[in-house]
């Protein structure tokens, strides 16, 4: 369309008040307006021509303007003859049925920015619109989704006008204000639709509204609120159709009541209606939200009883729910069997299918899935792409995702905030912030402004990284461009800054964000209670608590496991017992960081005893010991020289399959290294039962010093408990301790690949630099650890390997 056409479009300076009247028509006015529509679509000067035809007449162009416009087709032309009209000297101006239809013209061709113009004119005029314009209007607005543009009308017409909009104009904002959410404007302006329809003829009220407002209230969760809307209109226990029925077997199934929902189902049939595939759809839908997939198979064995077929939005909705639930899904099996039953798979289901491949790491099935999309002539959208640029970026295959935004564009898919920031995301969690930082300035640039979700993202990236600095500049960047931050992106800033140790700036910043309004939540008001801490500002920190309680925020197991800890770093045990019953008195379950902040404390009062006790009561709660827990553990008993209870609980570290950690070694080696082999042989008076002390006792006894035998014990326990790698590591690490590998080094990790049946492989991963005597010495230690072996493991593999390397 024209450009200059549409600026055509001008308020009027005229502004003679009129009111709507029923146009009277002329003999030959519809002849005429008729001959005015092949006039403007053929001749080259219209205007002239057309001027000369109403002289020949004697009717004025604002007497035919509204036959013309009902008649005229091509709007371009319809914009032509509304300027000529209404700039023409000595012309009246248009009455309501012209600018009405105009109007109607308008809306049929979504000329938003015309209407607008339009309504202005005849507001300045004072000229009302027609019953049928306003309704065009209020309809081209709501299908548009510029819903309060669309509710502006609308109440202008109920203030203003003698008549309401009609009922599919109605609808059509009752839907759009539904779809966006506001449900509480729609159910406002229903009852206004209820009290003033004018029943036949001039109705603005049908069933569809009824049922448009019971879908937006059963979407809210508000299923009892839609039953009462229905039974005010037909009376209670009435349900007119099956359409009401399944709008509140979906809502209950939203929520959850499942028994309410089969209620509803069962009711339905005994009152003579039949379930239809979007009944079954509903209800299969709530099951699948509880994961009840045994019950869903029984409903579609029904559905198939019925003759009822399965569509694809039922199958996406199972999809979905097994996916979310962790049960297996088989992308290909999955799309098969959709097509046995007649179900052709949409994007919703690839885009369904790609993200779960993608939570599970197979990156590659999920590529190749979409590939299998597009050749079926599916167009992928933005749910296609984002899941894989998302997780080529954990990888930091930025050019793989790169490749795959490129793809996306070519497509025609804008690239918008949601797959920048799965790219941004990604690239924070790979550690490159700095890259993440390019892609921010980069979807700046093509007009794509971050959110606070993307901000968020890149300061904790930046805080995690501790360069504060650039992350307070990005907190001033989104106040510069009117992003509200977060509370979230506050407290990500107030962690990063008491990780940096600079509390004060951390407080005033947390104090700032409660002044703008913003509830931290217990997750802001945790990090404030960590900084006081750290600090040793124990008072400072349960005023916080008690800020966070008067805010009616409840404190969680971290608020309460930080304030142990703190207690406990300040030597005040007291205190921390006393926030440890508070804490059970408030039915708030002690977790690891818990017990472990407080075996910390007993072993700080040098009470194993204590420390022990409370160790088993964590562990007969079901919570298992981390490798802090059970590091301080074997630390308390090393230093009290009770050998045998800290190894004892190493292996028992090692069963549990925790991985220790230089910590742990460091306690075990020293405690080792400075106790003597008596006290050792004493331990346990010939009832221990543990591999450690055998072969530290074994090879103290062969020579080596308790060092370097210590170190060996530890590979040997690693290796038997299915740790190779972490032993490999520890081999590697001997030499910067002060004992390089040797036999018995060698004899334990080649022990570790036996028992993950790996020997024949040895080579390729144990570098063996021994002598003849060292190799014999490695072959005596494997047949020690050889009964250590489980019978499916090939015995005198381990001898085999190394007797390789001897001399015949």
């Amino acid at each position: 369309m024209s450009k200059r056409l549409l600026s055509l479009i001008k308020p009027r300076h005229n502004q003679k008040p009129k009111s709507p009247a029923i146009p009277t028509h002329k003999p030959n006015s519809k002849r005429l307006a008729y001959e005015a529509c092949e006039i403007l679509g053929t001749h080259e000067h219209w205007d002239q021509t057309l001027e000369t035809r109403l002289a020949q007449e004697s009717i004025t162009a604002s007497e035919i303007a509204h036959l013309v416009f009902d008649r005229i087709r091509d709007v371009e032309l319809g914009i032509k003859f509304y300027d000529w009209v209404t700039h023409r000297k000595y012309c009246s101006s248009l009455d309501g049925y012209g600018y009405s239809s105009f109007l109607k013209l308008l809306c049929r061709n979504k000329l938003l920015s015309e209407i607008e113009n339009v309504l202005f004119c005849m507001k300045k005029e004072e000229i009302l619109p027609t019953r049928d314009a306003v309704s065009s209007v209020i309809r081209a607005y709501s299908d548009y989704n510029l819903v309060d543009k669309a509710l502006e009308v609308y109440r202008f017409v109920v203030g203003s006008c003698p008549f309401m909009p009609n009922v599919f104009a109605c609808n059509s904002l009752l839907n759009a204000l539904v779809k966006c959410g506001r449900i509480e404007v729609a159910s406002k302006i229903y009852k206004v639709m209820m009290e003033r329809d004018g029943g036949d003829g001039d109705n603005c009220l049908d069933n569809y509204s009824t049922c448009i407002v019971v879908r937006g209230l059963c979407k809210k969760g508000k299923v009892k609120e839609g039953r009462k809307l229905i039974e005010e209109r037909w009376g209670r226990g009435c349900i007119p159709n099956i359409v009401f029925y399944n709008t509140l077997i979906d809502g209950h199934c939203r929520r959850g009541e499942l028994a309410c929902a089969n209620e509803l189902f069962i009711e339905l049939e005994s009152k003579g209606f039949l379930p239809t595939v979007e009944t079954y759809g509903a209800i299969i839908n709530g099951f699948c939200q509880k994961g009840r997939f045994e019950t869903v198979d029984k409903l579609l064995e029904e559905m198939k009883a019925r003759g009822l077929v399965v569509n694809v939005q039922i199958f996406n909705n199972m999809i979905d729910s097994r996916c979310k639930h962790g049960r297996r899904v088989e992308p290909l099996e999955m799309l098969q069997q959709m097509n046995k039953n007649g179900c052709d798979p949409d994007i919703v289901t690839y885009n369904i299918l790609i993200s779960s491949l993608c939570c599970s790491g197979k990156i590659e099935e999920a590529y190749n899935l979409l590939e299998r999309g597009i050749k079926k002539g599916l167009v992928p959208d933005k749910y296609s792409y984002t899941p894989l640029i998302q997780f080529y970026s954990k990888q930091g295959n930025i050019d793989k995702a790169s490749q795959l935004l490129v793809e996306m564009r070519e497509r025609g898919h804008a690239i918008d905030m949601v797959t920048y920031g799965a790219l941004v995301h990604g690239l924070v969690i790979r550690g490159q912030v700095d890259v993440a930082l390019d892609i921010r300035q980069k979807m700046m640039a093509k007009g794509v402004l971050p959110d606070s979700g993307i901000y968020n993202v890149l300061i904790s990236g930046l805080c995690r990284k501790g360069n504060l600095s650039a992350a307070k500049q990005l907190l001033g960047e989104m106040l510069d461009y009117n992003v509200t931050p977060t509370a979230f992106v506050y407290t990500t800033l107030v962690d990063g800054l008491i990780r940096k140790d600079n509390l004060d700036e951390a407080k005033s910043l947390f104090e700032l964000s409660l002044k703008e309004g913003m509830d931290p939540g217990v997750i802001g008001y945790n990090a404030m209670v960590k900084g006081y801490c750290k600090f040793g500002m124990m008072k400072d920190a349960i005023s916080c608590i008690k800020k966070m309680v008067d805010a009616n925020l409840t404190p969680d197991e971290f608020t309460y496991s930080t304030m142990i800890d703190g207690y406990v770093k300040q030597l005040d045990f007291d205190n921390a017992l006393l926030m440890f019953h508070e804490m059970q008195k408030k039915n708030c379950k002690p977790n690891v960081v818990t017990y472990t902040s407080l075996i910390n404390g007993y072993c700080r009062r040098g009470d194993s005893s204590g420390a022990e006790k409370l160790f088993r009561e964590m562990q007969s709660y079901g919570l298992m010991p981390n490798v802090v827990t059970y590091s301080i553990v074997i630390g308390i008993f090393c230093k009290e020289g009770k050998l045998e209870k800290g190894v004892s609980i190493f292996e028992e570290m090692l069963i549990n399959k925790c991985t220790p950690n230089d910590i742990t070694f460091r306690h075990l080696v020293h405690a080792l290294e400075n106790s003597t082999h008596a006290a050792i042989s004493e331990t346990g008076n010939g009832q221990r039962n543990l591999m450690f002390l055998d072969f530290f006792e074994r090879m103290i006894s062969d020579g080596w010093s308790p060092r370097t035998a210590a170190y060996n014990c530890i590979i040997i326990c690693l290796c038997q408990n299915g740790m190779f790698m972490s032993a490999s590591l520890l081999s590697k690490k001997m030499s910067s301790k002060g004992c390089p590998p040797d036999s018995v080094t060698f004899a334990g990790l080649l022990h570790g690949l036996c028992l993950e049946g790996r020997s024949h492989e040895w080579n390729q991963i144990i570098s063996c630099n021994l002598n003849e005597q060292e190799l014999h010495v490695a072959v005596r230690y494997s047949l020690l650890l050889e009964p250590y072996l489980p019978p499916e493991v090939v015995k005198g593999s381990n001898i085999l390997a190394i007797s390789c390397r001897l001399p015949d």
